[in-house]
């Protein structure tokens, strides 16, 4: 304990905490949107960047107190720019780049001056320094921590509200592979052609003939992705699921735990499947614990929705601002490859033994728009307007290019899993809700088909997601769930449990 106090009171440390600091404070407080995973490239990036800072200005310096002040003085400098700016557009307040920028440089300078000023001595902060760093840094790792924990203690009773069941005997030789795949925003083809234009019909033509019946009247449950699917998963509506979510709260901590630990994957589990599940980019929506989880490698892949975050809150915000460097494009970019790597994915499922259970929640259609119709790489950027915004013809294009794009890989996809699976596939290819810039009602349309051999005839033309799985189980695991009245709700942000009722018209 004595050489632990005396460290921290000599070796100056403190840089490479600092340095760590902004990317572990900006993850705290996205910590419901992002795994942990994402900080470890931009963690290394800002510590390489501390070390080479520090080793310059030590040759330069010839003193490792002076050339930790100035490393440190200079990773603040760099890593708050953005924030300030963010800060005055969030407030409304008129500012010019160009006078905080020249501020920030003076303030290097005259950091720098006094890391060269001789009558200055640096080794007596160093303790002090140490300390204050390690007191930043341990309340982002904190809120870390009490995340895990509370996560960890949800594990295992979240979905105790949902209706589970105990399955009749079933020969494992007979339990057929299931594949859940959500297509974020995909919506009915009745308002393609009246919103966009759009005819969808060949797809949904192509969908019947390899035997998927087609709920043509189908809405979603929700017009929310985390409840649409919290709901379905577990096979209720999201009101009977925990008393917590109550009107006039906002926290989705258990709705997230009640997502990714549900009804379904529990049952399944217990039955003998292996789980499956990919990479989406949303902390909340992707089951990282699953037997199998696939995705790019966060090392080696684009700019992380996170990054691009972490990107404007530094000095980089310059950049960005004037156009040298195109944030959303990059992004863009990393949409595009974790969907593709989702899309070649899912033809090779059919080699892992089963009974498997996939989910594959795919971010597309929805924004951003990276996809032409036939696949090509699109910018982003090319659909926003100078408010940064995407305005109704832009998004009726970007949105159209993805459907045509997602419509041709999808009739291969399903075609390998139909007919060449070792053992019998069941398929849900579902919207989770309808587009934006639609009417409330309509942005509860969905996409909603079944691939059930030897059971389409349970099917009806409104069935919602709700019952999906109710079906699937009662068919195929014996189970004897009764099915529910089907249902739709709006509810607002942030009060997302503040439930509006909607009724379906389309029967």
């Amino acid at each position: 304990m004595k050489n632990f106090f005396k460290n921290i009171s000599s070796i100056p440390f403190y840089p490479f905490l600092f340095s760590a600091y902004p990317v572990m404070a900006l993850f705290g407080n996205n910590i419901d949107e992002a795994r942990l995973d994402v900080v470890i490239r931009p963690v290394l990036v800002f510590l390489f960047g501390a070390l080479l800072l520090l080793l310059v200005f030590r040759l330069i310096l010839r003193d490792w107190h002076r050339a930790a002040f100035i490393t440190s003085m200079w990773m603040i400098l760099f890593s708050t720019y953005g924030h300030l700016i963010s800060f005055l557009l969030d407030k409304k307040i008129t500012y010019s780049a160009t006078y905080i920028l020249a501020g920030w440089l003076l303030l290097a300078t005259l950091f720098l001056s006094l890391a060269f000023r001789k009558r200055t001595k640096f080794s007596g902060a160093t303790g002090s320094l140490n300390l204050i760093a390690l007191v930043l840094l341990a309340y982002p790792l904190y809120q870390g921590g009490s995340v895990v924990v509370r996560n960890f203690n949800l594990v295992g009773r979240s979905a105790q509200a949902a209706p589970v069941q105990e399955m009749n005997s079933v020969n494992s030789e007979d339990l057929p592979d299931i594949y859940y795949i959500i297509l974020d925003s995909y919506t009915r083809a009745d308002l393609m052609k009246q919103a966009y234009a759009f005819d969808n019909s060949p797809f949904i033509s192509k969908l019947e003939e390899m035997g998927f019946y087609i709920a043509q009247c189908s809405q979603s449950n929700y017009m929310r992705t985390d409840l649409s699917l919290a709901s379905s998963l577990n096979m209720d509506y999201a009101q009977n699921l925990s008393d917590k979510f109550t009107a006039d709260t906002y926290n989705r901590t258990q709705l997230f735990e009640l997502l990714k630990h549900n009804a379904v994957r529990k049952t399944l589990e217990a039955a003998g499947y292996k789980t499956i599940a990919f990479e989406t980019g949303f902390y909340w929506s992707e089951w990282d614990d699953a037997d199998i989880f696939m995705g790019p490698s966060p090392l080696s892949s684009n700019l992380t929705s996170f990054e691009e975050l972490l990107l404007k809150t530094t000095m980089l915000r310059v950049l960005v601002d004037a156009g040298r460097i195109n944030a959303e494009q990059i992004s863009g970019d990393h949409y595009r490859d974790r969907t593709g790597f989702v899309l070649d994915s899912i033809p090779e499922l059919v080699k892992y033994p089963g009974p498997k259970f996939a989910f594959i929640h795919i971010v597309s259609p929805h924004p951003p728009f990276v996809f032409g119709p036939e696949g090509e790489a699109t910018d982003p950027t090319d659909f926003l307007n100078a408010d940064q915004k995407i305005p109704a013809k832009s998004y009726a294009l970007g949105y159209t290019n993805q459907v045509t794009y997602l419509n041709s890989r999808l009739e291969q996809i399903l075609d390998t899993l139909i007919n060449t699976s070792a053992r019998l596939p069941v398929i849900i290819l579902q919207g989770d809700h309808g587009p934006w810039m639609q009417p409330e009602n309509k942005r509860l349309w969905i996409l909603n088909a079944y691939y059930l051999p030897g059971h389409n005839d349970e099917l009806y033309n409104s069935i919602s997601p709700v019952n999906s799985f109710r079906i699937v189980l009662n068919d195929y695991l014996g189970t004897d769930y009764d099915l529910l009245k089907d249902k739709s709700y709006f509810s607002p942000i942030p009060y997302i449990y503040d439930f509006k009722p909607f009724s379906n018209p389309c029967k």
